[in-house]
């Protein structure tokens, strides 16, 4: 039996439920990013896939993936080099040699490679002076010596400098070195010689100004300061002027130009630097000849012996003066003083030449007439006035009418036999009573002697005197006869003869060859005192005869004459001197009548007793003696000296001060009353005393004794003992930061009490403050002023030290240190600690609430630096926008009187004035930009479906055959809100058959799952969920119905609902138009807004946050693309313009243009945590 196998077929439709068990696969797991710095807000930063199938947040529990994302930042240019300084102050020798480091600036960048690399170059403005003298490396900033640096010629120099960097476009900072040259003493002082009389009178007085000399130094401070002296050896000196440096050439004593006619005045100018450097200079003046100087003849009187019947007209003599005078001072002329009676008779017949002084007698003068007569002659020079000088002139007339005469007749001689040659035998005498040359003898042997006398004695003609010229032999002659003539020298001559002959034998004698006399100086004139008499064995005429005295005007003998013998006596003539002659010798001379005469003689000595008739002398009326200031006690100073003629106690002398001595000089000095020496004895201080006068007297200790007396002038050499003494007057200690440079604020005065170069001062300020010394026109005297500008911000306190320094050796200095507060000025304006501030406020906040605070400062004081805000009010939207904000004017506390929505006001901006309270008041303004952030306070809204009465409710038919994947519909919803708040997910809430439909979570598009079949029910009900992703989710609901029909119904219905969804096209169109309108106002007023804030601003200034302007109404603010079955999508800012996509398994990077090289990344790490539902 064939059995045959029935079958029917049937569809098991089997369900496989998904069941969470994969998590979502992220392709790699990290991910890297680079975004240039300045790139603005929306700019997208990388993309990111990973694998999501069909996420549902329902399906429990959750899975989730992670990814590493690393974004490197890229530097861009947006910092300028930054200066470590303002202003570099620093300070160069002078004369620095070429390749001197100066500096070496430092300026940074924070930007890295070549927008960090710095160049460093001079200020277009700069100098040439500052080129050819600094060279400055570009690349290390070091500012080196180029050329000369010389402070005469340029004490400061300001460099402007420039720092940039070498990015694209270039940053550029400023800054300025200041270089102040110290001075280095390399210039020697100038002599200058103006209004110099080269020819000065020697009568000038002591103070005659000669020359004006004015000395300068190219040097300042101590270098420049100049001391200036003349040689010591010319009486000549420098007297300084009021002004520094100037000086008067003057005399400082009496001139003589028959002395000194010409002087070589060295003048020498020494600095007070180190090392000392000076200049000499030679001034030569002739002196000029003043007639003080009178003729002077060669001797006064002139005695003429003149024989009478002289020649009448024929000089008779002549006379010669001379005058020490120059030129016409010196041309002498003579003339004849006449006078009256007798004497001007006989001058009438004299005669001067007036140029020679030769006189001429005009008559013939007789001796019995007139036998002498005298007149005076005057030489005057030819100066003006005339000085004159007088000579007398003393004329003797004499006639020859006298015979020469021998006191004896016969002179007799003896002599020894064999007496040797040259021996005085006898001086004869002649007498002639007439005078002149009449009276002038000479002597001659007779013409009638012997031969062998002329060769045995010789006679001197003029004195008389015979000597012994040959052998004397008593065997061959024993007696020598001499005739010897006398003859005068008149016209015509007279003579007479004497006879020499040997007849006395015996000579007197004394009883002893001396005697001893003492005679007190005292002794009256007259007194007579008795001498031995001599002996003369002779009778008669060949006996004592006569005594004779040696000449002298002292002494003269008196003969008594008695019966056996002549007594003679010594009388004293003169008073006696014993400190002319202490002793006398005399020779007394007993004289025999024998012819020739026979003596003996007695040597009498004299001794003369002293008497205290001399006072002491000292040997000079003055003593002048230089002694050092700070002597030691017992230091010599002077040895007096005075000397009494006396002797004996009359002799010895006692030394002691003057009776009205002053207390001080006996405090000082000691005086040995024995030895005269002065010493030392107490302080000697020259500023206290500079010339000590002490009276001296020196007394001898006779009876009673006699005094002298002498000064001592003791002057004291100053020592450099003394510092310089600063006095402050009128001190400002207070001084505004405005004041001006040269504002005193002090005069000082620096005074030291030693003399010439210890006491000559030098000032100096401390450098390193703004301040200097003004030299005054008296001398030592200064004003302290302000030499730069001040800022009492910088500094409000300076200590002020001065230096005063004297230029004695050793070097002593005095500081004195001033304290000047520098007063407050409001000369800053508030400062804001940043400019723009960046507010980012969220919206709808609460009213009169705080929403920010600023806050400036001022660097003034007290009420220059009390600070009051406010905000700048403007016009238009800005000024309603403004209305709503309140400042505390103390504190900056900003308050916001109403709250902002986002949706309507995404960004404005203020501005808040800061405003001191200073006169008058300085203020500064800061720009608030006010970014409101966006809060999730809008519910998404649906567009799709929307049913005529307004609620979110469609049907949707769709043929029963349809296959799975079928698209349904699609539910479109809008957020106004931005970012994740605006962010929309889709879910189903409710649905009748889960195996049907399905969801797309991000695009809200509803597709079949798979085929209907004939169970399946022909209507569904879909309950979609639509939510934003705010912290708190809002969200809407929309329903959605799906009928199922047949095909041809379906395609029936298909027209009448094409024409329904025409109408419901046209309500979406509409409703997106209104969308789109809405977009673009808000876009508009935005971008006026934004232009406006542009406008009212200095600076550029770019929003940080821009409005989303390219919505598209589904999915805010994301990006989505598929790749296969994967699809990507990226959350968060949009991607700029001109990046790329770089799609692949493992190149998931977002390469955006390279603009800047970077040598070190920034890197910022996000961790995206992806989970499936």
């Amino acid at each position: 039996m064939c059995v045959v196998a029935l079958s029917t077929l049937c569809s098991v439709v089997i369900r496989v439920e998904d069941v969470n068990d994969n998590p979502p696969e992220i392709e790699i797991t990290s991910f890297s990013s680079r975004i240039p710095e300045d790139a603005p807000p929306g700019t997208v930063v990388a993309l990111m896939g990973v694998v999501c199938n069909y996420l549902d947040k329902e399906t429990t529990p959750a899975k989730s993936g992670n990814l590493n994302l690393t974004i490197t930042v890229l530097d861009a240019n947006d910092n300028r080099p930054v200066f470590s300084k303002d202003v570099y102050t620093v300070s160069l020798d002078e004369n620095a040699p070429n390749g001197t480091l100066v500096i070496k600036l430092n300026a940074t960048d924070k930007d890295e490679g070549l927008n960090s690399e710095i160049e460093y170059n001079f200020g277009k403005t700069q100098k040439k002076k500052v080129h050819d003298t600094f060279e400055l490396d570009s690349i290390t900033g070091e500012i080196r010596v180029k050329g000369n640096v010389d402070f005469e010629e340029t004490e400061l120099y300001r460099l402007d400098l420039q720092a940039s960097d070498k990015g694209q476009p270039p940053w550029t900072a400023e800054s300025r070195v200041v270089i102040k040259i110290k001075d280095v003493n390399d210039n020697k002082p100038d002599i200058e010689v103006t209004s110099l009389s080269s020819l000065i009178p020697e009568d000038s007085k002591p103070g005659t100004v000669i020359a004006l000399i004015s000395v300068v130094d190219k040097d300042s401070g101590v270098n420049g300061k100049v001391i200036c002296k003349v040689s010591q050896d010319v009486p000549f000196d420098l007297r300084p002027s009021l002004e520094e440096n100037m000086y008067s050439l003057v005399t400082k004593g009496r001139l003589d130009r028959e002395t000194v006619s010409r002087y070589d005045i060295t003048i020498t100018a020494t600095d007070c630097g180190e090392p000392q450097l000076s200049t000499v200079k030679t001034l030569s003046v002739q002196v000029s000849d003043v007639n003080d100087n009178r003729p002077v003849f060669s001797q006064n009187p002139f005695e003429l012996y003149l024989i009478e019947n002289n020649t009448p007209g024929a000089p008779i003599f002549s006379v010669s003066a001379v005058d020490d005078d120059l030129n016409e001072n010196a041309a002498i002329t003579y003339h004849i003083v006449r006078g009256d009676g007798l004497q001007d008779a006989i001058t009438s017949f004299l005669n001067v030449h007036s140029d020679n002084g030769q006189i001429t007698a005009l008559k013939s003068f007789d001796f019995e007439t007139l036998k002498t007569f005298q007149f005076q002659v005057v030489a005057s020079d030819s100066g003006t006035p005339s000085l004159s000088s007088n000579v007398t002139i003393i004329i003797v007339l004499d006639s020859n009418d006298n015979h020469p005469f021998f006191s004896e007749e016969v002179y007799s001689v003896k002599i020894p036999e064999n007496v040797e040659r040259h021996r005085s035998v006898i001086v004869i005498k002649a007498n002639d009573l007439d005078e002149g040359v009449n009276g002038e003898i000479e002597y001659f042997f007779g013409s009638e002697l012997d031969p062998k006398v002329y060769d045995t004695f010789s006679l001197d003609k003029d004195t008389g005197e015979i000597r012994v010229k040959g052998e004397i032999d008593f065997e061959n002659i024993e007696v020598y006869k001499l005739d010897v003539h006398a003859t005068d020298k008149g016209q015509p001559p007279m003579s007479t003869d004497f006879e020499i002959t040997d007849i006395n034998d015996h000579s007197p004698t004394f009883p002893e060859s001396e005697q001893r006399l003492e005679i007190a100086e005292s002794t009256p004139p007259g007194t007579r005192f008795q001498i031995h008499a001599a002996r003369d064995p002779d009778f008669g005429a060949q006996s004592l005869r006569k005594y004779t005295l040696n000449p002298t005007d002292l002494f003269d003998i008196e003969v008594r004459d008695s019966e056996e013998d002549k007594m003679p006596f010594l009388v004293l003539k003169r008073p006696l001197d014993r400190e002319q002659k202490a002793e006398h010798r005399l020779l007394l001379t007993a004289v025999d009548g024998g012819s020739p005469a026979k003596s003996g003689s007695l040597n009498l000595t004299i001794t003369v007793l002293d008497t205290n008739d001399n006072r002491p002398v000292f040997s000079k009326d003055v003593y002048t003696v230089s002694l050092d200031e700070n002597a030691p006690i017992g230091t010599f100073v002077v040895k007096l000296n005075a000397t009494d003629l006396d002797e004996g106690s009359n002799g010895n002398i006692e030394y002691n001060f003057g009776k009205i001595q002053k207390k001080k000089v006996h405090d000082t000095f000691e005086l040995d009353s024995i030895t005269g020496e002065i010493r030392v004895k107490g302080n000697v201080d020259f500023e206290e005393t500079e010339l000590y006068r002490l009276d001296l007297q020196a007394s001898d200790k006779g009876q009673p004794p006699l005094k002298t007396e002498s000064r001592v002038m003791i002057k004291i050499k100053d020592v450099n003992d003394n510092k310089p003494d600063i006095e402050v007057t009128s001190l400002s200690s207070l001084i505004p930061e405005d004041s001006k440079p040269g504002t005193v604020i002090a005069l000082i005065s620096v005074v030291d009490k030693d003399s010439g170069v210890n006491g000559k001062v030098i000032c100096k300020v401390s450098q390193d403050v703004p301040f200097d010394l003004t030299p005054s026109l008296e001398e030592n005297m200064y004003s302290l002023v302000t030499k730069g500008r001040l800022d009492r911000e910088t500094v409000s306190r300076y200590e002020i030290t001065i230096t005063a320094t004297d230029c004695g050796e050793p070097q002593l200095s005095t500081v004195k240190t001033l304290s000047v507060q520098v007063s407050d000025v409001n000369d800053n304006t508030p400062v804001f600690s940043q400019n723009p501030f960046e507010l980012y406020l969220i919206e709808n906040n609460t009213p009169g609430a705080e929403i920010f605070s600023v806050s400036a400062v001022d660097d003034d004081l007290n009420e220059n630096a009390a600070i009051t805000y406010k905000i700048l009010r403007g016009d238009g939207l800005q000024d309603a926008i403004t209305s709503f904000l309140n400042v505390n004017s103390d504190n900056g506390q900003i308050t916001a009187l109403k709250s902002f929505d986002f949706e309507t006001l995404k960004t404005f901006q203020f501005q808040v004035v800061a405003s001191d309270s200073g006169t008058p008041s300085l203020s500064s303004n800061v720009t608030v930009n006010v970014f409101i952030l966006d809060q999730n306070d809008n519910a998404p809204v649906i567009l799709y479906p929307l049913s005529s009465n307004g609620s979110a409710q469609g049907v949707e038919d769709i043929p029963r055959n349809v296959n799975a994947g079928h698209l349904v519909t699609k539910v479109r919803a809008y957020d106004a809100d931005i970012g994740y708040n605006g962010w929309l997910l889709f879910s189903l809430q409710e649905v009748t058959d889960h195996s049907l439909f399905a969801l797309d979570r991000y695009t809200g598009q509803i597709r079949t799952l798979r085929s209907f079949t004939e169970t399946d029910e022909a209507e569904h009900k879909l309950l979609i969920l639509v939510k934003d992703n705010g912290n708190v989710s809002l969200s809407a609901t929309a329903t959605v119905v799906v009928k199922l029909v047949e095909p041809k119904e379906a395609f029936a219905a298909s027209d009448v609902k094409s024409a329904a969804k025409d109408d419901e096209d046209s309500n979406v169109i509409f409703y997106l138009m209104i969308t789109l309108g809405a977009v673009s106002v808000l876009f508009l007023v935005s971008i006026i807004v934004l232009i406006g804030m542009q406008c009212s601003r200095s600076t550029d200034y770019t929003s940080k946050y821009l409005p989303e302007t390219n919505y598209d109404g589904t999915l805010c603010h994301s990006i989505q693309y598929r790749s296969g079955e994967k699809r990507y999508m990226l959350v968060g800012p949009r991607m700029s313009i001109g990046s790329t996509i770089v799609p692949g398994s493992h190149a998931n990077t977002l390469v955006f243009p390279d603009r800047r090289r970077t040598s070190e990344e920034v890197r910022a790490r996000f961790y995206l945590k992806l989970f499936r539902e």
